[in-house]
């Protein structure tokens, strides 16, 4: 059977079923035919809502599916197909959030519009679906306007007013939240009650966290009772409270949940899979663990600024798996991309998803490290206050004390961006000598506003990885476009705060379902994204890479993808890619090693036993809704590229090395479909042998699959 031809459903396919695709491996091939001989027409992705037909499953073990307008067969050795059962029939009262899709609003300081109906007039044009703002109200007996100082800010029932009017002729529901600290019960009620008697408000959500010294719950457990009775006798029994939490097992009782149960109708997990270094299947795993017990109903808070990927897949477990009602991002002003949060929430079922009107990338990439081209930083007292030191990410960040008052340093990150558009800026939080709970950014230079924006990060909270300020319309000739500043004033003593690098990356949503042009003239940028043209061998001259051979002659694999080796000793572990050498042991020290696809390196640092790493986010493969995959260049030497230089295909960026003299040369070389490599570069699956397949990937199959 000629691979180029197509089997089509069977007749006698039967009914369809919806169904999540747990596909075991991080991506199963949708094939034209029931067998490895027929083409490759796509991939599916793990946790993927599909309609799939048991009734065509042959001897074997294909499988028709359709996803979407994406229609073929798959091989269901390593598939595990769960029914999909959309909210699934509860013994709890309905709540206000059920069918909806909700998005939390934190402060209008923190973004750039100036007004309540320009942020939900922007929600409503990048996601029709979310009916829901949830918005910030108070912070114990305070309004939310002393800390807050733009025009749609909630300094009393005036304003609460406002955002109930622009809610109303923009088709969304106003939903409050607050932090409650528990040191004044009855002042800490009363203000509450007063917010939400208003018309317009349809609930409240408690914010309680076990994080007393960052200005949350207070009061332990003595006071919750108290402080819910006052609320009640005040609202009612009627309204609707939620309670929203850390949902980690480790923080269960420190909230005193059997204090709160009586009085709370509902419970908001923050399900926050990368702060946790988690994945969004292992963090609601652990919500619906931990937090069944509680015997509320589960609407869980997801992470606005993920990618699309991981939204669309959190989205998929928590209404398809784990039957949530009702779903909420955390937060406008950090959520880049939209096609998950827009997802909409079917009661009854899911079918599976129709491909989206657009698809959002990352594509021009802008990284200013502190002390390079971009970076300034001065001192107010005419002396050295910085220190400095090296983060694990491999480049050297500044640090001092915090004041109380008055500024002793600055630092500014600014330089000349490729062009216009949306921008989501984010900043590295080095992982020693961040502990302050305030580090207060300032974004200047925004389209559409004459202010800075002003975002308070808890470097203390946030360490060791990159943390989204937000998205920004940023004009590249406006003065001062996107310069981001801080300096050392916090509010609090004896903290420290870190100045480390900042990242610019530009937004740009396309038309999904293009088809690239045939062979050989794919082309490399399509609407202002920039696409993979195809996959080759990182090893090799450039006749020998466009040859025959995936492995260049010469160069051999020592460890195969998946193979266990050093059985029996410590170091026993499954190999995630391939261990390539050439010649005799030693001979290929210093030989020179290649990108194997165009993208932007977003590391490039040395990495305990690794050695040198570089990893590359390669540009979405063929078109703009391509799969996006991450590769691994370990042991290396003498990188030549760093981090956030964008890499053609076949351009040298380091050269084959030995770990400084802990392993014999060669180039570990591994490739993953998910973002573990951009939170954790030097992670290795030891014998965790279902980590491994679900986050990377045989390279010598996918270079084979996808040469240019």
């Amino acid at each position: 059977m000629s691979s180029s031809s197509f089997v089509p459903k069977p007749d006698d396919a039967g009914g369809g079923i919806v169904a999540v695709a747990n596909t075991k491996t991080a991506l199963s091939n949708i094939r034209r035919g029931p067998g490895v001989n027929y083409a490759d027409i796509g991939d599916l992705l793990d946790n993927t809502l599909v309609v799939y037909y048991p009734d065509t499953r042959t001897g074997s073990n294909w499988v028709w599916i359709e996803k979407g307008g994406l229609k073929g067969w798959v091989y269901a050795g390593y598939i595990e197909f769960i029914q999909a059962i959309g909210a699934s029939p509860s013994r709890h009262k309905p709540t206000p959030y059920d069918g909806k899709v909700a998005v939390w609003h934190w402060k209008g300081s923190a973004v750039s519009e100036n007004t309540a109906t320009e942020v939900l007039s922007n929600i409503k044009t990048r996601a029709p679906n979310v009916n829901q703002i949830w918005v910030k109200i108070t912070n114990g007996t305070d309004w939310m306007g002393r800390f807050d100082s733009s025009a749609m800010a909630i300094n009393g029932t005036e304003s609460i007013d406002q955002w109930v009017t622009a809610c109303q002729a923009t088709d969304f529901e106003f939903h409050a939240w607050c932090v409650p600290q528990g040191l004044d019960v009855e002042g800490e009620a009363a203000i509450l009650i007063e917010a939400c008697t208003r018309a317009g408000v349809e609930s409240l959500i408690l914010d309680v966290e076990p994080y007393a010294d960052e200005g949350y719950w207070k009061g332990g457990a003595s006071k919750v009772r108290p402080f819910m009775l006052a609320l009640r006798r005040g609202l009612g029994t009627r309204y609707h409270i939620g309670l929203s939490v850390d949902p980690r097992r480790q923080h269960y009782h420190t909230i005193h949940p059997g204090e709160w149960s009586p009085f709370v109708d509902s419970v908001h997990p923050q399900t926050y899979w990368n702060i946790f270094r988690n994945t969004p299947e292992a963090a609601l795993s652990e919500v619906w663990t931990v937090w069944s017990g509680f015997d509320k109903p589960i609407i869980p808070v997801l992470e606005g600024s993920a990618v699309t990927s991981e939204q669309t897949t959190a989205h998929t477990l928590s209404t398809q798996v784990h039957g949530a009602k009702g779903l909420s991002w955390w937060r406008y002003g950090t959520i880049s991309q939209w096609t998950g949060v827009n997802k909409p929430i079917e009661l009854t079922g899911s079918p599976a998803d129709p491909d989206s009107d657009i698809v959002q990338n990352f594509t021009d990439e802008v990284t200013i490290l502190p002390n390079k081209q971009g970076f300034r930083s001065g001192t107010y007292t005419g002396k050295p206050e910085f220190s400095a030191r090296q983060n694990t990410w491999g480049w050297d960040y500044l640090y001092v004390s915090t004041e109380e008052r008055t500024s002793k340093v600055w630092a500014e990150w600014r330089d000349v961006l490729p062009r216009n558009g949306l921008y989501e800026i984010s900043v590295f939080i080095p992982n020693r000598k961040a502990t302050t709970m305030r580090a207060r950014y300032k974004v200047h230079g925004i389209v559409g506003t004459t202010t800075e924006v002003v975002i308070d990060i808890n470097q203390n909270k946030n360490r060791n990885q990159w943390v989204a300020l937000g998205v920004f319309d940023l004009d590249r000739n406006m003065e001062n476009a996107g310069r981001v500043f801080l300096n050392d004033v916090t509010g609090e003593p004896d903290k420290e705060i870190a100045f480390d690098a900042v990242r610019f990356r530009r937004i740009v949503s396309t038309p999904a379902g293009y088809t690239p042009a045939p062979d050989p003239s794919r082309p490399t940028n399509i609407n202002g994204v920039h696409v993979a043209d195809g996959y080759d061998s990182p090893v090799g001259t450039t006749e020998q890479r466009s040859g025959t051979e995936l492995w260049p002659p010469g160069w051999r694999d020592a460890s195969p993808f998946g193979k266990l080796y050093f059985i029996g000793t410590p170091s026993e572990a499954y190999h995630t890619g391939a261990d390539l050498n050439f010649g005799a042991p030693y001979a290929d020290k210093g030989m020179a090693c290649y990108a194997c696809a165009s993208g932007i390196v977003t590391v490039s640092a040395r990495f305990g036993v690794w050695g040198n790493l570089v990893i590359i986010r390669h540009d979405p493969l063929f078109e703009p809704s391509g799969q996006v995959i991450y590769s691994r260049y370990a042991h290396v030497q003498n990188p030549r590229v760093e981090v956030g230089d964008r890499v053609a295909r076949g351009q040298r960026i380091c050269e084959v090395g030995d770990a400084f003299g802990r392993f014999v040369p060669h180039l570990h070389f591994d490739l993953s479909p998910t973002t573990l490599l951009a939170t954790r570069p030097s992670n290795w699956p030891k014998q965790d042998y279902d980590l491994l397949i679900a986050n990377y990937i045989d390279p010598l199959d996918w270079i084979r699959r996808h040469r240019p």
